[in-house]
């Protein structure tokens, strides 16, 4: 069973700069895929981007390509997601997710393991 907080959202202008962080408790994070999802209200969870076990294949949405970057210290048990050139259209509850196995996948239904999520507030 992997455990997962995340932190470090909040409000921001547009055009600006947030990075998420994503604690991993219970079991070593190398040994799974990790993603970022978010959800807006009224949506259902969107993928944003996602890392395999050796952090060597990254995948992001077209919608935060370029702007956005995954990143995960497995010693540290942590993932992150850098997000700059903030829309307001990046205005979610941002979530982090694990999946078993080492490989990253798009689909949300295959991660296993969710956290609570943190907001992220884009103003224009």
């Amino acid at each position: 069973q992997v455990q997962l907080d995340e932190s470090g959202g909040g409000l921001v202008q547009a055009g600006g700069s947030l990075r998420l962080s994503c604690a991993a408790s219970g079991r070593t994070l190398s040994n799974y895929g990790v993603g970022w999802f978010r959800q807006a209200p009224g949506k259902e969870h969107e993928f944003v981007a996602a890392s395999n076990w050796r952090d060597i294949s990254r995948y992001y949405s077209d919608s935060v390509k370029g702007r956005f970057i995954i990143s995960r210290d497995n010693a540290k048990n942590m993932v992150y997601l850098q997000m700059n050139s903030l829309k307001p259209e990046d205005t979610a509850v941002y979530y982090c997710a694990a999946r078993n196995g080492v490989r990253q996948s798009v689909v949300p239904e295959e991660y296993a393991y969710w956290g609570q999520g943190t907001q992220v507030t884009v103003s224009s």
